[in-house]
């Protein structure tokens, strides 16, 4: 006999408020369809009625685990609006700081997917603890430890602050013997190994046609990263290589998330060492901008949940229109195809695999 199951709106499970409908046969899924909106804010309508510097703090509310990511975004963009040349040295530094805040973001996921697995409160404890290493960090360079405001147009509000090249070194350093060590923890287990191998598969094609991106794309065996093949930035500058698996279950999306952050770890090591010298800050904040030179603007950038790609039609003062492709969105719509036939206890192994922030779902 058929059973359909409420989970949610408010789960411990579902990272925020998420409401999914399972039907189930036993213990098998026929199909869980994804209910969202309860964090809808209308951001993308908020920003017309605000002049263009007056919007960031909208902004880093979409990706709470990962906000400085999408202030650079909307940054970036309002710069392609406006025209504007970003400061070599500025350059570097948001590398730096984005690529930071990947591995504050990955530690957040790895510990609370864990979590939900059972038996692994103490990763939990363990990424807690090492991702407000990297959070100290980031309030050195912006003062601030969640929602960081650090990007202005054509630069930063502040540089980086004397010693943080030495200071980030170290904490690097520690984290790359960490992030072995989380491995040996979780790959030596079989609780978790047999909650996530050939679990939740999903393949080549069908990564492809249903749009995800992100870790869910290259977990599944292709090779896509918006730094690499939509270069931005100094990352064409630097030795980056994308991290792929091709297995395309749970556990796979986990190991690409492990490997970014070693390549994210790498990534930082590399601009520190070639950092130019100069100055990072960008233009004042003023209530009446200097114009928008092109009428319209796009820019996309690989934030830590998948491509996040935003489009403004520009008017002098302030966007007319803005529109926002938010990656949890796209990859959360393909747990209906993914979680299809598998164990209801899977479906949340599932989920946690597709690391989403409801705030990014919603806008």
């Amino acid at each position: 006999m058929n059973t359909r199951i409420n989970i949610g709106p408010v789960h411990p499970s579902t990272h925020g408020v998420l409401r999914l409908v399972a039907d189930i046969d036993g213990d098998t899924v026929l199909n869980v369809e994804p209910h969202i909106g309860f964090l809808h804010r209308g951001v993308e309508k908020l920003v017309e009625n605000r002049m263009y510097m007056q919007s960031p703090t909208y902004m880093e509310k979409l990706d709470y685990a990962a906000p400085m990511s999408y202030d650079e975004l909307y940054v970036a963009t309002v710069e392609k609006a406006m025209g504007v040349e970003i400061k070599e040295r500025a350059q570097w530094v948001r590398v730096v700081l984005l690529e930071l805040q990947r591995i504050a973001s990955h530690l957040l996921w790895l510990g609370t997917t864990a979590n939900d697995l059972g038996q692994f409160f103490t990763l939990f404890m363990w990424t807690m603890k090492d991702r407000d290493i990297i959070l100290r960090l980031l309030e050195r360079a912006s003062g601030a430890r969640m929602f960081y405001m650090n990007m202005r147009i054509g630069g930063l509000v502040q540089d980086l602050p004397p010693g943080f090249g030495e200071s980030a070194q170290e904490v690097l350093d520690y984290l790359e013997k960490r992030v072995k060590k989380y491995e040996a923890y979780l790959e030596r287990n079989p609780v978790f190994v047999g909650r996530t191998r050939g679990v939740g598969i999903l393949n080549r094609e069908d990564a492809i046609s249903l749009g995800v991106t992100g870790p869910v794309l290259r977990a599944s065996g292709v090779d896509y990263d918006t730094r690499k093949y939509n270069a931005y930035y100094v990352y064409g500058k630097l030795s980056f290589r994308p991290q792929t698996r091709s297995e395309g279950d749970v556990f796979a999306r986990y190991k690409v998330r492990m490997l970014e952050m070693g390549e994210s770890i790498r990534l930082v090591r590399e601009a520190l060492d070639r950092m130019p010298d100069g100055d990072a800050v960008g233009m004042p904040v003023r209530l009446i901008t200097p114009g928008a030179k092109n009428r319209e603007a796009r820019a996309s950038r690989e934030t830590p949940r998948g491509e996040g790609i935003m489009y403004m039609i520009a008017d002098p003062q302030k966007p007319y229109r803005l529109a926002i492709r938010s990656p949890t969105f796209v990859n959360l719509a393909a747990l209906q195809h993914i979680a299809k036939d598998c164990r209801m206890a899977d479906v949340f192994a599932i989920l946690g695999s597709l690391d989403i922030v409801m705030g990014d779902a919603d806008k």
